[in-house]
Order: structure tokens, then C-alpha cells, then sequence
């Protein structure tokens, strides 16, 4: 008997303390929707779908950027998300993310 097992590619991003409802999300600077493009468990953002930040480039990585030799191609989703403190609007940007 052949059992496959779900292959989940979603992603978490915890929100920062400051941040309470109401909020707004984006992604690259698309704003998101709650339940269509990402629900709240706890104080994180769970996304059904997979995002990637590219991380810390080390030396060769920077020198063959440097050099013309390579590119940054990789995914890099930036995740912001906006709320008030005490009637101010604030950003939260760059959040990082990880594998649920």
C-alpha cells in the first residue's frame, strides 16, 4: 500500500508586540486579505502559501554581484505590516518569516 503525506509550504510571520487590530498587510507591497490570503493564529500571520527571504549574502555571493558575474534572482518577499500606536500610524517592516 502506497501512503503519500501532505506536503505543507505555508508560512509564519509573528507580529511584533506593539501590533493590534486593526491591521494591514503586504507582501511586496501588495496588501493582503484576511482569509483569503492569510489568517491569524495567536500573535503570528500564516500564510498558505510559500515566502522566502534570501538571508545574508556572504563574500563571494557580494563579489560576483560586485563583478557582473551574478544577480540576486532568488525570492526575497518583504512582509510590512501597518497599525496604529496611540492614534499614529506605524510600520512594521522587513518582518521575517519561516516555515509552518
Amino acid at each position: 500500500m502506497k501512503v503519500t503525506q501532505a506536503v505543507r509550504s505555508g508560512t509564519r510571520v509573528e507580529l511584533p508586540a506593539a501590533v493590534a487590530r486593526p491591521f494591514e498587510v503586504y507582501v511586496n507591497g501588495v496588501r493582503q486579505r484576511e482569509s483569503a490570503d492569510f489568517r491569524v493564529e495567536d500573535r503570528a500571520l500564516v500564510f498558505n502559501r510559500e515566502l522566502r527571504q534570501e538571508g545574508k549574502l556572504g563574500f563571494w555571493r557580494w563579489a560576483s554581484i560586485l563583478f557582473g558575474a551574478a544577480g540576486t534572482y532568488r525570492q526575497n518577499d518583504v512582509v510590512d505590516v501597518i497599525y496604529a500606536v496611540n492614534g499614529q500610524r506605524a510600520v512594521a517592516s522587513g518582518l521575517p518569516v519561516e516555515a509552518s
